[in-house]
């Protein structure tokens, strides 16, 4: 596997399409005395979800931030894409692995890449959010060294997204 930014050249692998995932429970956050824990809540079923499209322009991407792709064979197997953030912290908007890709290495891959590139233009590391019902990429940023740093539970208020929440998640790399 090889992962390299996006440039011009190869625009288009911005289009690697989502695909379904499983979510077999929800993180559950808690802050209790200035530290961050969490519980997990296992479903009786596991759900399976597929984000929406996106539509990616390379140019917008090259201007506030960068996009990495991690690509087997010549094809784009995995993506990162990077904003430039208005504090100490990079943003990581997205972050995503084909099926057949998952589990061996190219999410991990795709975000040492990032935080390269976030340590490159002077940030201290990395931030995201993730939807605190996708608990397998909750436990994957865990397992990476992020650490739960906010919990947003209205962010999806009046929406069909209602009663989830984003866990904001924090990977300092340089101090």
């Amino acid at each position: 596997m090889i992962v390299q930014q996006i440039t011009r050249e190869t625009a288009g692998d911005l289009n690697l399409q989502n695909e379904p995932f499983s979510m077999p429970g929800q993180m559950a956050p808690e802050l209790r005395g200035g530290v961050w824990s969490y519980r997990i809540r296992p479903y009786e079923e596991p759900e399976i979800m597929t984000f929406p499209q996106e539509t990616y322009d390379f140019d917008r991407i090259s201007v506030g931030g960068a996009a990495f792709g991690a690509y087997e064979n010549g094809k784009c197997v995995g993506l990162v894409i990077l904003k430039n953030g208005f504090f100490r912290y990079m943003y990581v908007t997205d972050l995503k692995v084909s099926a057949a890709a998952r589990n061996k290495g190219v999410g991990r891959a795709l975000i040492e890449a990032a935080t390269q590139e976030a340590l490159k233009r002077g940030y201290r590391g990395l931030f995201l959010q993730a939807q605190d019902n996708n608990l397998n990429a909750c436990l994957f940023y865990l397992r990476l060294g992020f650490e739960i740093g906010g919990y947003d539970n209205r962010v999806y208020d009046g929406t069909s997204q209602q009663g989830k929440g984003d866990i904001l998640f924090y990977l300092t790399a340089a101090e």
